[in-house]
């Protein structure tokens, strides 16, 4: 499938995403290929369901579930949200929340801010709330942990994509989701205290770059 050049712009005509991340995707891009061809066959059923909602000019909304919604859940929704942006696709709103809560994981974060992201912490505490930029000059999303069915996730037309064995397993059935796609990422938290730590994240950082970016490519194609 081949990438088109970013399209979405603001009123200055500068593309939206920040300068850092557009460097992080077009290297992700060049990637492409190693995305097995199982994975881009439940990638471009979400693509479907995006080119289906806005070819009738429907809200989209995604919500990405894990189990404890601290790592994985997070970089897909924040990617999903980007490559949305990188793709000039627009009524497209992202989500993440897990069976259980937790907290974003500072890990996590971390490998977020490397990516290029803009991150500020607002509220600290066991479940602390950050404030993640990815529009040059615009708004934030405000990420923290919370269970898929709580606010401000939707709770009707919206397509629930797992991306977690363990909430695959737990969650057959998404009460309100119009469709139901499991692309299961490996848990960087295996690596965490171990020198392979930072690696770890931002591996599964840029796998998960690549396949939303590789998404929103496939939005609108034949």
């Amino acid at each position: 499938m081949a990438f088109a050049a970013p399209t979405h712009t603001d009123q200055g005509g500068e593309t939206l995403v920040r300068p850092p991340l557009r460097a992080y995707i077009e290297a992700r891009i060049s990637e492409v290929a190693e995305i097995p061809d199982t994975r881009k066959a439940a990638l471009l059923q979400i693509a479907e369901y995006v080119s289906q909602r806005t070819s009738t000019s429907r809200p989209v909304a995604l919500t990405f579930i894990c189990t404890h919604n601290s790592r994985r859940s997070h970089m897909a929704q924040l990617w999903a949200q980007t490559a949305a942006a990188y793709a000039g696709i627009e009524g497209v709103r992202t989500f993440s929340g897990g069976t259980e809560t937790s907290a974003f994981n500072p890990r996590a974060v971390k490998a977020i801010e490397r990516a290029g992201f803009q991150v500020q912490k607002s509220a600290s505490g066991d479940n602390p709330i950050y404030h993640v930029g990815y529009i040059d000059g615009g708004s934030s999303m405000e990420c923290f942990s919370k269970k898929f069915s709580d606010p401000p996730n939707p709770t009707a037309d919206f397509c629930a994509v797992m991306v977690c064995s363990q909430a695959d397993e737990a969650c057959p059935v998404v009460p309100g989701a119009d469709l139901r796609i499991a692309i299961p990422y490996d848990d960087p938290k295996s690596a965490d205290g171990s020198d392979r730590e930072a690696v770890a994240y931002d591996e599964r950082c840029m796998q998960i770059a690549r396949e939303m970016l590789f998404v929103f490519a496939g939005v609108g194609q034949p």
